[in-house]
């Protein structure tokens, strides 16, 4: 099951390559690039010595036992992604793209982010690498993510507020792709999901997954065994791909994804593709998208900026198709109880992308004998969110 996608990027009907012929070149460019170095001993080599030494890798798996004896179910544990430098898993696969952009001579680097995460984690590689660094961010996320926005300002990179449609991730990815078409002889784009044209949702998915390879040899020493369920939060998906993909073989392992039901699948204001979109082709793949009777990509929202996107990545809708996942509907109101319930028991403040995976193993826990373990991928911190928590909580900063 493992071995997809195909050499034209293809999940059975999902992903491929639809993308402006003006863009072609460079899609081509890169395969080429990624096909020559993603087995090259130098290549993996640099790649590790970075994750350990920059990034600060392996992240370790934490027992959450207070919350998991209030439960009065089975044991959750947390793979605490939130540790690593930069405070996500965003930057694994930045360090990934930015030692293959280096490789190719590129002098610019672009990226597009929602919660600002992907943005900080671009800004950071982009400064430890001396190349220049344009992130285009929608302007709502800009106001709600404020913080990140001043740290990707810190780190040299010039942050651009994209002002059309709904403000969010969708229409920053748009104009970071108009800025790719413009500037294709000097520029890589970084795109931070598992979604995009191929390579970057196959190429994502093999630089994120040392999350769960990690998770496979920790859990072995630390439980003696494998988890029964493993979660994770699903906006694009490159959290829950890195943990999902080493665990696609162990079929004991049930994975379970979590998509953004914001204020209610029912009521139109949520952004869970998967649940309640259609298929069809957004960004470049062919995938589960939020969209109309007529096609038009519709208004997505979420409490968290990360999960606000209309689409997922090509390889979570084979997934979901083929019945190797579940993807489940997590509310706001939800998230952001399980944010507060990990503050309180666990001492750990997760990002409220995280929080929905949280959410849901809370969910599924008591329904559980005590001997079950869920592994949780906490892929993020909730420092950016503290003004969004403090404004749904009535609380001044």
């Amino acid at each position: 099951m493992a071995n997809l996608p195909d050499e034209k990027g293809h999940f059975d009907q999902y992903g491929g390559l639809f993308v402006a012929e003006t863009l072609m070149h460079a899609i081509d460019q890169l395969n080429k690039a990624y096909e020559k170095y993603r087995n090259a001993p130098d290549f993996i080599a640099e790649f590790q010595y970075e994750l350990k030494h920059f990034v600060g890798r392996p992240s370790p798996i934490y027992h959450a036992k207070r919350w998991s004896q209030e439960l009065g179910g089975a044991q959750i544990w947390l793979k605490r992604e939130d540790l690593n430098h930069t405070g996500a898993h965003k930057i694994n696969n930045c360090i990934g793209q930015m030692l293959l952009a280096k490789r190719m001579g590129k002098t610019r680097i672009i990226a597009e982010t929602g919660a600002g995460m992907h943005g900080v984690a671009t800004a950071t590689v982009a400064a430890r690498y001396g190349l220049e660094c344009v992130v285009y961010m929608g302007a709502e996320d800009v106001r709600r993510q404020a913080a990140n926005v001043h740290r990707m300002k810190l780190l040299g990179a010039t942050v651009v507020p994209v002002v059309s449609g709904s403000k969010t991730l969708k229409d920053a990815l748009n104009d970071a792709m108009r800025d790719w078409v413009a500037n294709v002889d000097n520029t890589f784009y970084i795109i931070g999901t598992v979604a995009g044209p191929h390579p970057y949702p196959m190429m994502v998915r093999d630089f994120q997954q040392v999350i769960g390879q990690e998770c496979i040899e920790q859990m072995q020493e630390y439980v003696g065994r494998q988890p029964d369920y493993v979660v994770a939060c699903v906006g694009g998906g490159s959290n829950a791909m890195g943990i999902f993909y080493p665990y696609i073989p162990y079929t004991d392992v049930a994975l379970r994804g979590v998509e953004a039901g914001g204020d209610g699948i029912e009521t139109g204001r949520h952004s869970a593709s998967i649940n309640a979109g259609q298929v069809g082709v957004l960004h470049g793949n062919r995938t589960y998208i939020m969209q109309n009777e007529d096609g038009q990509i519709q208004e997505t929202h979420s409490i968290s900026a990360g999960l606000d996107y209309p689409g997922v990545g090509p390889e979570h809708a084979w997934l979901n198709d083929t019945g190797r996942a579940q993807y489940k509907v997590i509310n706001d109101d939800e998230a952001l109880e399980a944010f507060q319930h990990c503050c309180r028991l666990e001492g750990i403040i997760p990002a409220l992308e995280s929080s929905h995976a949280l959410a849901y193993a809370a969910k599924l826990a008591p329904t559980l004998d005590k001997d079950k373990i869920i592994l949780v991928n906490l892929s993020g911190r909730g420092d950016k969110d503290m003004h969004t928590v403090a404004q749904y909580l009535n609380m001044e900063l």
